[in-house]
């Protein structure tokens, strides 16, 4: 199996520096324009099937990478894989102008995250792990998807979640950074291993 796993484009409320969640928001016009760019760039990867958050900036990010070849590669909504839910603090701005984190809550989501506290009605780290590590075991294992090449689309909480799953044991959860809009991670699945093609590439500008 080979996996090319793609976060969603840019939204407004990415630009202005709210949190999203589990918040359904909309592309902005420059999250449509890399999403086509990033379906550009893998017009000739031969997917055989997609798995989407069903949160519509990453559902229609994966209709744009697809482009020509929606309507023949099924899309599949999978709500493990939609973003982490942040309750109470969604659409709540967590940065200023100089990108200067000023909420204490996000501050220790981003440094310390296993430490996020889960928000009232949202959740924390662990919650996230766990659901797209039971979407991610599933689908590893599924004998049906052993020779296909899936595409899935999340989000940047949860990208790196479904990557804890192939990370070596140990690494920060962030690995550095949050994966980048429209980035892609490029797995190879093969007899119980998981092997890196590409971390966190990305092909629109």
């Amino acid at each position: 199996m080979r996996v090319y796993l793609v976060r969603h484009g840019i939204t407004q409320w990415n630009a202005l520096k709210k949190i999203q969640g589990a918040a359904d928001i909309p592309l902005a016009k420059e999250g449509i324009r890399l999403a086509k760019k990033t379906g550009e760039a893998l017009k000739d990867v031969p997917f055989d099937i997609c798995f989407t958050s069903p949160l519509m900036r990453a559902r229609k990010t994966a209709e744009l990478v697809l482009g020509e070849r929606l309507g023949a590669v099924p899309v599949i909504e999978d709500r493990r894989i939609q973003e982490i839910d942040f309750g109470v603090l969604e659409g709540t701005r967590f940065k200023d102008e100089n990108g200067n984190i000023i909420s204490e809550e996000m501050a220790i989501f981003f440094h310390e995250p296993e430490k996020f506290l889960r928000p009232l009605r949202g959740e924390n780290i662990q919650d996230i792990c766990r659901r797209t590590r039971e979407f991610w075991l599933e689908k590893v294992s599924d004998p049906s998807l052993l020779d296909k090449t899936v595409l899935i689309a999340s989000h940047g909480c949860a990208v790196r979640a479904l990557l804890q799953n192939v990370y070596p044991k140990g690494t920060p959860f962030w690995n550095g950074c949050v994966p980048p809009n429209c980035s892609v991670n490029i797995i190879e699945v093969a007899d119980g291993t998981c092997a890196f093609l590409a971390k966190d590439k990305v092909f629109a500008n």
